[in-house]
């Protein structure tokens, strides 16, 4: 019950304060229960961004997420099924490597990344905001546990039977990792729609920048005594991430129960 509280406080203070008046966010005594819902602090929220709306910065950041997903899928199957299913010189000092790309974090990688993009002049626009997180080693690990517990008779049954290497793949090896499969996207999601400082420091134009930057200015647009609209952009940033989570909950919980990482 404490934990609950204590991760669930937060959210609930953002919501009360998105819905309060300007009046009641600025009492010295907080108000936790406003006195009539203010549903129009989400609409000035949305109108903030350029044009009258925060548009451009939702189709930014959709984009941006989808493309990063979909091209970690592209890489992350056929990489961990080849670590899992086949012997190859290098193997293991490659792997290796993966896991301590796993334990970096992406800011130490910024500075050779971004004169890479600006040399190939590519800053300002989304290339570079998908570009260096189209490879996830945290993908590859958990894929390759999975991809480990399918039985080698039932690979070699399916390519007695014809069957090529993507259609093992797409037939057998991803059904079989749902969970994993799941997880994987949740994790990417979340980490591409709440990223913040590589679409800041990637581009110069509002036209190419995604939802978290455009939150993170309300403060500086609303002021100080605007809470209520600063708040109200953060839970427009926050729901998409919620629904997510609830859709895809119980694949993550049985992805780490039943993955077999020791």
């Amino acid at each position: 019950m404490l934990l609950l509280f204590i991760f669930g406080w937060p959210f609930f203070w953002m919501i009360s304060t998105s819905l309060q008046s300007i009046d009641e966010v600025n009492r010295v005594t907080p108000t936790f229960f406003p006195a009539v819902l203010q549903f129009r602090n989400y609409l000035d929220a949305w109108h903030s961004g350029p044009g009258g709306s925060m548009w451009i910065y939702l189709k930014n950041s959709i984009i941006v997420v989808i493309s990063v997903i979909l091209l970690q899928m592209v890489v992350a199957i056929p990489a961990s099924y080849a670590f899992a299913k086949y012997e190859f010189k290098g193997k293991k000092i490659i792997f290796g490597c993966i896991l301590i790309a796993l334990m970096m974090p992406t800011q130490i990688t910024f500075l050779p990344i971004y004169l890479l993009m600006s040399k190939w002049g590519m800053i300002d626009s989304l290339i570079p905001q998908i570009l260096p997180f189209i490879t996830n080693a945290f993908a590859i690990f958990l894929l390759r546990q999975y991809f480990m517990q399918v039985e080698n008779e039932l690979i070699e049954a399916a390519k007695l039977d014809g069957a090529s290497e993507w259609r093992l793949i797409l037939q057998i090896m991803m059904p079989m990792s749902k969970p994993a499969l799941a997880a994987i996207i949740l994790f990417s999601f979340v980490g591409q729609w709440n990223e913040y400082f590589w679409p800041l420091v990637m581009t110069n134009a509002d036209k190419f920048r995604t939802l978290p930057v455009a939150i993170a200015q309300l403060k500086e647009m609303e002021g100080m005594a605007n809470w209520q609209i600063v708040m109200a952009g953060n839970a427009i940033l926050v729901l998409p991430v919620l629904l997510v989570y609830l859709f895809a909950s119980k694949q993550i919980m049985k992805s780490f129960a039943y993955s077999g990482i020791k």
